[in-house]
């Protein structure tokens, strides 16, 4: 039986990854996407829909499907606003969750973060912290918080810090124990598409873990 799959986030660099991959997938009958701005795919299964992301509540008749992919993310340098910055990290996934608990989908996947706690004195991972607890508090039959260290990949936006870490990374990984080794855009939305089919065993998947699930079953 085919999926419907929503994704939020299609316009961002792993959430594009993984829309192509979705669309070359048989056993998806259709995707939609929600976001501000349009991915600029045009293909039979894509229904988008624009909207303000900050009232995705609105949304409850249309957010129906299978599985939900939650890619959204943002930067303390692309958004310095800590209470925007909070409304994005963790209002939009935590809404989202709930309307998938709402309309009874049976599987939500999110991106979070390695180091996420609630508890933290760093403002980015304690929200990361308490958008994990707020979408596992609802029960979904299925979450899965993939938590990647440093994402490689060529963004649109220039990010001075992320480029510099990353050259560090790929110079000096062997140095790097395997939980904090960067880890390729590609690599995230294959594990996650892996898990439409294949249940894991936690519901928090560090870094190393998400590469373990794709080498797996790599095709």
């Amino acid at each position: 039986m085919q999926k419907i799959a929503i994704i939020l986030g299609a316009t961002g660099l792993t959430g594009g990854i993984l829309l192509k991959q979705l669309l070359q997938d048989d056993s998806i009958s259709t995707i939609k996407l929600f976001s501000r701005s349009s991915s600029g795919v045009k293909d039979p299964k894509v229904r988008e829909y624009l909207i303000d992301m900050f009232q995705l509540e609105r949304e409850t008749e249309r957010f129906t499907g299978d599985v939900v992919f939650c890619c959204i993310g943002t930067t303390k340098s692309k958004t310095p606003d800590k209470e925007t910055y909070k409304k994005i990290d963790y209002g939009i996934p935590v809404t989202a969750a709930k309307l998938a608990k709402q309309n009874s989908i049976p599987k939500f996947i999110v991106i979070s973060a390695l180091g996420a706690n609630p508890d933290s004195s760093v403002f980015y991972n304690k929200v990361k912290g308490e958008m994990e607890r707020d979408v596992l508090q609802q029960n979904i039959s299925e979450t899965y918080i993939l938590q990647p260290s440093l994402i490689g990949g060529n963004r649109s936006e220039n990010r001075m810090g992320e480029s510099i870490a990353k050259f560090f990374a790929k110079t000096f990984g062997f140095l790097i124990p395997k939980k904090y080794k960067m880890i390729e855009p590609e690599t995230i939305a294959k594990a996650m598409q892996n898990l439409i089919y294949k249940p894991y065993s936690e519901k928090r998947i560090p870094s190393d873990k998400i590469k373990e699930i794709v080498e797996s079953n790599p095709n």
